[in-house]
């Protein structure tokens, strides 16, 4: 299956930190034999709301192929991630 997903890291993170934190979830899709196809990194945004009392976000979205357990090993590391503000994993519609 295809998936999307769409990630919102704290905005005050340093850079390198930043990439170690997507590169990770990069990392989980392909160890556990899926496949990335895409990582657009959006850069920081206002949210339409605070979101634990921060109104700015880095976004990024990771677009990859794999099976339900990917999905689930992604969710359940962003859920314990510091970093991670708000994430959301959607089925591509495929074409």
């Amino acid at each position: 299956m295809k998936y999307e997903m769409l990630m919102l890291l704290k905005s005050d993170m340093e850079d390198e930190a930043r990439e170690a934190e997507i590169k990770k979830y990069a990392d989980i899709v392909s160890n556990m034999g899926g496949t990335v196809e895409g990582i657009e990194k959006l850069g920081v945004k206002k949210t339409a709301y605070p979101i634990q009392y921060k109104t700015d976000a880095f976004f990024f979205l990771m677009t990859f192929t794999a099976d339900g357990a990917v999905v689930k090993e992604l969710d359940r590391v962003a859920g314990i991630s510091s970093d991670v503000l708000r994430r959301m994993i959607t089925k591509k519609e495929e074409k």
